[in-house]
């Protein structure tokens, strides 16, 4: 994802429908071109293979929005001078996937690979919109990145991207504030509760965090706690929000709702900006990303804030999720794969994600999570503090076994006209505001062709 404004591309739209999943499963795109880099998905490619077609050279094209990757395809270029990578922002997010889905559907002008968000893959997977990785040797890779981001990235045995970055949560706190308000870094959401309310209570300008509705969020929140509303096995989905988790979060998150103790700005505002600049917005419980973000957006922050631990929901415990990222995916129709799979890999594996990390991204690779280099840096923004420590540790803690929906993209879309509502009306409850969110995310499954259960 972007550096920059990532939380909010997270919330998708409904232009992207499951018509995606109909134009896959049915006729093809359009054929694949030959080529000496085509690769056919069912035959292996070796490491001889890409770098045969490394030395022959051609061109590729890169969608996608993330900007540290123009360095990354600078680079590349330069080791590999008869390759040429054209480097498109098609869009961020929801716009890109829309494009990306009108060429395929058009037969033409599908790019060689696509940024493609943890969250938006199993959508592409299932329409067979993007090549299953494997018959490239990315099952070998396993290990090298950390397990929520691989995870993210499977469908069964397949793999249909290469993780590009990673967002394990934290928290985010104006240490400024918590001082002169006497406020203990909570360890549990009861405490991040009580912190919440001593707060409110001594300024009542000031909140603990902001949150009106953001689909992404609440379902980190609710992985964090182990729930499990999604299940998918190909076309056969369920959609379930009273599962234990999600009831967990439903009623502690309730209690800020009814406690008016979440700051009613959206993120990524002008107003969300200055309430994490002037201290009347205490902490951010989000991911890895984030301090590029703090510290390009809230300059007056600097030297204020810190990184902690994401508040547990039961003490002790060592529980994180993951909050945003991306993948890099080949689409089926993509003409050079080999080419474009040698990107990946040097893009996401090789000496492309120490560029990245120097500018500024997350990792997903364990290697670069584990080098004492990285975890001893030091922030200036955090006055100094070694913030890569706790947020390598946060990927460590990852909850297994989460899945999205393969709508998502669509569902995410409707969050707001659902649960949204629960943060703007006391008639709402959360949790009847996450059951409208189920039935309407089943009743447009059935009508895509899913087989809910």
């Amino acid at each position: 994802m972007a550096i920059t404004r990532r939380r909010a591309l997270l919330l998708g739209a409904a232009a992207l429908s499951v018509s995606l999943v109909a134009a896959g499963c049915g006729s093809p795109a359009g054929p694949e071109p030959a080529g000496e880099s085509a690769a056919p998905t069912s035959a292996a490619v070796s490491d001889a293979d890409l770098q045969k077609a490394l030395d022959a050279g051609g061109s590729i094209t890169v969608w996608a929005w993330e900007p540290t990757l123009k360095q990354v395809a600078a680079d590349f270029q330069a080791k590999y001078p008869k390759v040429k990578v054209n480097l498109v922002n098609a869009g961020t997010g929801n716009d890109q996937y829309t494009a990306l889905q009108n060429a395929i559907k058009a037969g033409s002008g599908v790019p060689d690979v696509a940024q493609v968000e943890y969250y938006a893959l199993p959508q592409f997977a299932l329409a067979k919109s993007v090549t299953d990785l494997t018959a490239f040797g990315a099952g070998k890779l396993e290990g090298t990145f950390t397990p929520g981001p691989w995870n993210s990235v499977h469908a069964g045995q397949a793999i249909y991207g290469l993780p590009m970055d990673s967002g394990p949560m934290a928290l985010f706190y104006n240490k400024e504030v918590f001082d002169e308000y006497d406020l203990k870094v909570p360890a549990t959401w009861d405490e991040y509760i009580a912190a919440a309310e001593k707060l409110h209570e001594a300024n009542p300008k000031a909140y603990i965090t902001n949150d009106i509705g953001d689909a992404g969020f609440a379902t980190s929140m609710i992985w964090q706690a182990g729930g499990k509303p999604y299940t998918v096995d190909g076309t056969t989905v369920s959609v379930n929000f009273t599962d234990p988790g999600t009831q967990k979060f439903a009623a502690t998150w309730q209690k800020l709702i009814d406690g008016k103790l979440l700051a009613p700005v959206g993120s990524w505002s002008d107003a969300w900006y200055k309430g994490l600049g002037d201290g009347t917005i205490a902490t951010l419980v989000i991911g890895a990303w984030m301090p590029a973000n703090l510290e390009s957006g809230v300059k007056a922050g600097a030297g204020k804030w810190r990184v902690a631990p994401m508040p547990q929901w039961e003490a002790g415990g060592k529980a994180t999720a993951e909050n945003g990222g991306s993948s890099l995916a080949i689409p089926e129709a993509a003409q050079n794969k080999n080419l474009a799979y040698a990107f990946l890999k040097y893009a996401n594996v090789d000496e492309g994600v120490r560029t990245r990390i120097d500018a500024g991204a997350f990792p997903a690779t364990t290697a670069q999570l584990q080098d004492s280099a990285f975890l001893d840096k030091e922030f200036p923004y955090f006055d100094g503090q070694k913030a890569n420590q706790v947020l390598a540790e946060s990927a460590t803690q990852v909850v297994g076994g989460w899945s999205y929906l393969p709508f998502q993209v669509y569902a995410n879309s409707v969050f707001n006209d659902t649960v949204g509502k629960a943060y703007t009306s006391t008639s709402t409850p959360l949790q009847d505001g996450l059951k409208a969110w189920q039935d309407v995310s089943v009743k447009y499954g059935q009508e895509q062709g899913f087989t809910i259960k």
